[in-house]
């Protein structure tokens, strides 16, 4: 029985973050806080980190409770939505989840900047529930978690407002989930369509 590596973007996502998380404490203490960060209110045009830190603060953690709290998600849900849409279009999601969410904090003018992978967790998550969605069938599970989702995150804000947990990262990461979800979905739907229209070689008369 051999050992395959399943889920190339998910492990080798799980694998830097644990090698930032290795150097940011055991060899260059203060990496990801001085690197890492997404900037808010506080952006700096001037600076390349910055701008670095919008798609790479994914990357970072504060603590590796922190990392494992997120990857125990991650490694749950990656694997189903690699082998569902493919490595490289969960590359690009997570890719594109991550430069949404930086800039989203630098425009609302956050005073708190973003660490970790929070974001692509709560991608992750509104996306799957769209694996359920077939031909004329919306899964209730799909419409409990659109509905549920924001009021939990807007009520854990309110009440904890000072907790260092960043809603606009779980906020990006649903939006971002949702959006591709529904743009996979309609490519799915345009592709059956177009094969259903098209005719099969058992009904081509010459």
């Amino acid at each position: 029985m051999n050992l395959k590596y399943n889920a190339p973007v998910t492990m080798t996502f799980g694998i830097l973050c644990a090698l930032v998380m290795a150097l940011d404490l055991y060899v260059f203490p203060g990496l990801g806080m001085n690197y890492f960060l997404a900037p808010g209110q506080d952006f700096d045009s001037q600076s390349v980190w910055n701008y670095f830190g919008l798609v790479f603060h994914i990357f970072a953690h504060d603590s590796w409770d922190h990392l494992l709290q997120n990857f125990l998600y991650i490694l749950l849900l990656g694997p189903v939505l690699e082998e569902k849409y493919g490595s490289k279009t969960l590359a690009v999601f997570i890719f594109i989840t991550a430069l949404f969410t930086g800039i989203l904090n630098v425009l609302l003018m956050q005073p708190t900047h973003i660490l970790g992978a929070s974001g692509i967790v709560f991608m992750m998550i509104l996306l799957v529930s769209f694996a359920g969605i077939k031909k004329g069938e919306i899964p209730i599970t799909l419409i409990v978690i659109a509905l549920l989702y924001p009021v939990k995150e807007i009520a854990v804000a309110i009440q904890n407002p000072d907790d260092g947990v960043s809603l606009t990262a779980h906020i990006a990461g649903g939006i971002s989930g949702t959006l591709f979800g529904f743009v996979k979905h309609l490519e799915s739907s345009k592709g059956r369509k177009k094969k259903e229209e098209s005719p099969s070689e058992a009904t081509i008369v010459n």
